[in-house]
This record gives structure tokens, C-alpha cells and sequence, in this order.
């Protein structure tokens, strides 16, 4: 059974800050977000964890194997190098998605993402060294079928992107809805999910619900591990196996 750790965070003032004492320029605001997501990335993947940047001023991080205090030294970073601070809200479950929901209330409940009395809220649990064990997190790493020969080498940059996008939103909702897991577009034509505990039949239909819904074919490798490095590094093996035998779905 999985044991998902999930942070939320989010950047605290981020609203008010971006037009105080007026409105700064959009480059400098996609500068700063795309900056700051580069080191939570590094600072949280230095610790086997992994981050997604979802809408910038909050992004979504698989924390397993961190604890409070690497999050307190990840805030610290963070205020030492950036005009703002971020707030963090853990938690954990056997689903993402409801560890993902009682995050966002921890932060929530601190107050609002535009309250310029809330800094730096650090709150929830983390799972205990104890209580770990080696399969807690389940990653799924899809790709499009063939997106070089269908896609970027046949149609203009922007009608690639839109016909992989359409395939990171099917699957996305479909994961979410249907299966409790948080999926998220990485570049290129890849999508990682991170999953509760999966078994092959459900990908067989989230596979077959894409490819109904957009006409697009995926397939994934399935990873599982104590961190989100570990399964994710055995989710892209797993990846690389299915490509070579021609599977759609591939456990590792």
C-alpha cells in the first residue's frame, strides 16, 4: 500500500507583490517563477524528492524521506535568495490526491495566498523513519507513442504542442478523477503521475480513455519506491523496457 508525502507550496503576497508599487514587467515575473522553480527542483531533488511547477505561484512536491527541518532549510533558501517566501502545507495519505487536499487546508487555514500577514508557514506531519517502507510511492511515467514521427516532424511547433497538451489533459483529469493521482506535464512528450497503489488494469484503461477521448496513444512504466527518485527512476526504466518489447504498460 502506498504512503504518499505531499507539499504544497505556495508563494505567500505573490498577488499584491507583482503590482507593488506597480506593475512589474511580465519578463521579470516568468523570470523570477521559472527561477525559483529550478531551485525548489534542485533543493527538494537534492533530497529524493521530486517538484512540479503546476501554476507557478503554487507547485505541487512528492516529499517522501524529507522531514520538517529540510523543509525549514528549503524556506531559509529560499528567503536568502528571492524579493518573496513560500508557505508549506504537508501531508500524507495513501491517495495524492487527499494528501495534495489536506495540504492546500494547512495553508489555507493559515490564511489567504494574498494575506501579507502570513509568511512562511510551515505545517502538517511527515511520515516517521519507522513507518517507511519500500514501496510507499507508486510514480507512472507515460509518453506519446511515437510523438517525434506523428507530431514534431510533421506538423508546425504550436499544432505538436496542442495535440500534446490535449493528451496531458485527458490523461490528467482521467488520473485524477477516476484513479486519486496527481499527474503533471515535464516537457517533451512526457507525463508523471504519481499514483496511490495502481494495478495494470487500471492504466490499460486510463491508456484507452486517452486515446478514445483524443485519438492520441500513450503507454507508462510503473515505478515503485521508498522515495520519488527510487520509483521514479524505476517508472522511466520501466519506460525504456515497454518502447523495446512494444508494451503499453510496463511494471518495474
Amino acid at each position: 500500500m502506498t504512503n504518499t508525502q505531499i507539499t504544497l507550496i505556495q508563494i505567500d503576497n505573490y498577488g499584491p507583490w507583482t503590482v507593488t508599487p506597480g506593475p512589474r514587467r511580465e519578463v521579470d515575473l516568468q523570470t523570477l517563477q521559472s527561477r525559483l522553480y529550478a531551485d525548489l527542483s534542485q533543493l527538494v531533488g537534492n533530497r529524493d524528492g521530486y517538484v512540479f511547477f503546476t501554476r507557478f505561484d503554487n507547485m505541487v512536491a512528492v516529499t517522501n524521506g524529507l522531514d520538517m527541518d529540510d523543509h525549514a532549510l528549503i524556506q531559509e533558501s529560499v528567503r536568502n535568495r528571492y524579493p518573496v517566501t513560500v508557505s508549506f502545507g504537508v501531508a500524507t495519505g495513501t491517495s495524492p490526491v487527499h494528501a495534495l487536499s489536506d495540504a492546500t487546508n494547512l495553508i489555507q487555514d493559515a490564511g489567504s495566498a494574498q494575506d501579507k500577514s502570513r509568511r512562511e508557514i510551515l505545517d502538517g506531519r511527515v511520515i516517521k523513519e519507522e513507518f517507511r517502507s519500500a514501496d510507499d510511492v507508486q510514480i507512472a511515467h507515460f509518453d506519446v507513442v511515437d510523438a517525434t514521427g506523428k507530431y514534431t516532424d510533421e506538423l508546425d511547433a504550436f499544432g505538436a504542442f496542442i495535440e500534446i497538451e490535449q493528451a496531458y489533459a485527458s490523461l490528467m483529469r482521467y488520473m485524477y478523477e477516476a484513479h486519486d493521482s496527481l499527474s503533471f506535464f515535464v516537457g517533451g512528450d512526457n507525463i508523471i503521475s504519481v499514483c496511490p497503489d495502481l494495478d495494470a488494469a487500471a492504466y490499460d484503461d486510463a491508456i484507452e480513455h486517452v486515446l478514445e477521448e483524443t485519438g492520441i496513444q500513450v503507454r507508462v512504466g510503473v515505478g515503485e519506491g521508498s522515495t520519488p527518485h527510487d520509483a521514479g527512476y524505476a517508472a522511466k526504466h520501466a519506460l525504456e523496457v515497454g518502447r523495446a518489447d512494444e508494451s503499453l504498460v510496463e511494471f518495474h
